[in-house]
């Protein structure tokens, strides 16, 4: 099986639609899992006979896998959102420009100015009070039935907060009650907005504003107990450039820098007070894996021991990291397979920001990897074990599972089978920061031109069930882990 055949199955429109069918489980599921895994991305890459130019302007479905407890059954539902764009798209037979598709000089100042920005909510999904919402990288989201993953409508959020660009990557904190998230506001000067959101509100509350000459596509952030981290790459916009003629898409207007290196902003989540600003050298990241504080010992020795008892000397940020913002243009989807096959990879690196002047230090964990995750009850913790999606190669991919302690690692692969992102379901009698649970995640098998659901075994990644599916899924985002629904 080629990468070309695996990667064309991939990024090929997924029509079919199933509701709560049950799929046959081979293996065996633990008693303890009945909850809900709910993932999020783009299935729809063609209407009529115009295809989107960028992996990330597919139109959205989501995915529902729902454990049973102590039945070894899995209960499938997808669905396409449908979205006033999803709608259009079907009416006009034109999907609307997003990310990297053109939409036209026009149609980018309306959205820009007058608010008309596209609600195909394709990244991410989060629970908002008792809502389950849809997320993409404007403000606009759309409200799920859970179960059923109907298309509620439009979310609105009980505040005033506003901006041009949304953060999809909003960081629950179980710890501290409370989610956390960030807008982009362009203007004169432009802003990045970070807000809290406490458990069981629809209200967000303002934690800071911090002013940003030149804002930089922010697609995630870090969370320590006390500090939100902005990690501000030179993959940057003047956002003058929108309105003027000559690029056709949102990611046009932003350039690579380098000579600007990459600014690590610590914001104080109860004062909203800049702590720190640190530089180091240019790098990329589209994904963090976790933050935490340290003491004034080494790294390894802080996630070891939990930690400097005195208050935070340092700060320890874990991201994947790429040599420059290249990986954007490789995910053109006439560039994806040769990108997979021959781009730079993201790799796994440990930043020690200091709080005190001294500098930023770095180093490489893991090569190969993306789309990392770490337990729920870990985020903003030392901790242990993070989860991977690794680097493709000619005819699949692998789960990687790093020891952050150690630096050792565990991978899980099977040729023609590519998989995505892993989501570590903790056992609920299991003690932080272990890896006794289970990694569920999908895994597109071209030699069966068919998706399975993988169900691995946390602490060796064995395969402990696996569940086939009626359909081959095309390569999607995120998802989470709902154990209430």
């Amino acid at each position: 099986m080629s990468m070309e055949a695996g990667f064309e199955l991939g990024f090929s429109t997924l029509d079919d639609e199933v509701a709560d069918r049950s799929l046959a489980v081979e293996g065996s599921l633990p008693e303890w899992l009945d909850g809900a895994l709910v993932r999020n991305g783009p299935a729809i890459f063609e209407v009529g006979g115009d295809r989107v130019a960028h992996w990330f302007d597919g139109l959205a479905m989501l995915h529902r896998f729902a454990f049973e407890g102590s039945s070894d059954a899995v209960r499938y539902t997808n669905r396409a959102l449908r979205s006033e764009t999803y709608r259009r798209a079907m009416a006009t037979g034109e999907i609307a420009g997003q990310f990297a598709t053109g939409g036209g000089y026009l149609r980018r100042v309306r959205q820009l100015l007058f608010g008309e920005p596209t609600d195909n909510c394709n990244v991410h999904v989060a629970r908002v009070d008792d809502s389950l919402v849809a997320m993409t990288e404007v403000p606009r989201f759309r409200s799920v039935d859970p179960e059923s993953l109907a298309t509620v409508g439009e979310f609105a959020f009980a505040d005033a907060l506003t901006g041009h660009v949304n953060c999809a990557h909003v960081v629950p904190d179980p710890h501290r009650g409370e989610t956390v998230g960030l807008l982009t506001t362009f203007g004169r000067p432009s802003e990045y907005t970070l807000y809290r959101l406490p458990d069981g509100s629809r209200s967000r509350e303002q934690i800071a504003t911090l002013p940003a000459d030149d804002p930089a596509y922010v697609h995630s952030f870090a969370l320590t107990e006390r500090y939100v981290v902005l990690t501000e790459h030179p993959f940057v916009t003047n956002p003058a450039s929108f309105l003027l003629p000559g690029s056709d898409s949102f990611v046009d207007n932003y350039d690579w820098e380098p000579e600007r290196g990459t600014r690590f902003r610590v914001v104080d989540r109860d004062t909203g007070e800049v702590v720190a600003t640190r530089t180091t050298d240019a790098w990329f990241v589209f994904h963090h894996v976790n933050a935490f504080e340290a003491g004034p010992e080494d790294a390894a020795s802080d996630a070891a021991t939990g930690g400097a008892a005195g208050g935070a000397d340092a700060l320890v940020v874990d991201l994947v990291a790429y040599p420059d913002a290249d990986v954007v243009e490789g995910l053109y989807l006439a560039e994806a397979a040769d990108w997979f096959e021959s781009g730079r990879d993201g790799h796994l690196r440990r930043f020690r920001v200091p709080l005190d002047g001294r500098p930023v230090t770095s180093e490489s964990l893991y090569e190969g990897l993306e789309l990392p995750r770490v337990a729920p009850g870990d985020r903003t913790k030392p901790y242990r074990y993070a989860y991977a999606q690794g680097a493709a190669e000619r005819d699949g991919n692998h789960v990687a599972k790093v020891d952050m302690r150690s630096g050792e690692s565990r991978r899980w692969e099977e040729s023609g089978v590519f998989v995505e992102e892993p989501v570590f379901v903790r056992a609920p009698d299991a003690e932080r920061p272990g890896d006794e649970g289970v990694v569920l995640v999908t895994a597109l098998n071209t030699t069966e031109s068919r998706t399975d659901l993988l169900v691995l075994d946390g602490e060796t990644l064995a395969e402990r069930a696996r569940a086939p599916l009626p359909h081959a899924v095309p390569f999607g985002f995120h998802g989470r882990y709902f154990p209430e629904w």
